[in-house]
């Protein structure tokens, strides 16, 4: 009993910050409470992302002391429009592409470039010379 009051009680930590980021790329700096540099970045699996100079950012800390951090993440600027349910990749620009709820597959950008057989129902594409 005595000895678990001679303990002291542990300092709370944070384990989640919004930080802005100072170096862009793929291993980024980040100021939260302070600059840290060389973060790698993680996102969900098969979508790649990097954070540009000054994006606010979601830095996730782990290990003891929380020495170890990761951007996790940016906050969200979603396109006018989208609604519950729906998934929308943005980059810079206008491009898009939105799935929407009632099925639509919508694609936006200055140009789209499609690599590969594009098939129309099920039917390879042909263009009509009319």
């Amino acid at each position: 009993m005595w000895l678990s009051k001679q303990m002291k009680p542990e300092t709370a930590t944070t384990d989640a910050d919004l930080g802005v980021t100072t170096i862009a790329g793929n291993s980024v700096g980040v100021v939260t409470r302070g600059e840290v540099r060389s973060l790698p970045v993680y996102g969900p699996g098969g979508y790649a992302w990097l954070p540009g100079n000054g994006a606010e950012v979601l830095v996730i800390k782990g290990g003891p002391g929380g020495e170890e951090q990761c951007v996790a993440g940016a906050r969200q600027s979603p396109p006018v429009g989208l609604l519950p349910g729906e998934v929308c990749v943005y980059g810079p620009g206008d491009t898009q592409v939105c799935l929407r709820r009632d099925g639509t597959l919508e694609l936006r950008g200055g140009t789209v470039s499609i690599h590969g057989r594009l098939l129309i129902n099920g039917e390879p594409y042909r263009p009509c010379y009319c």
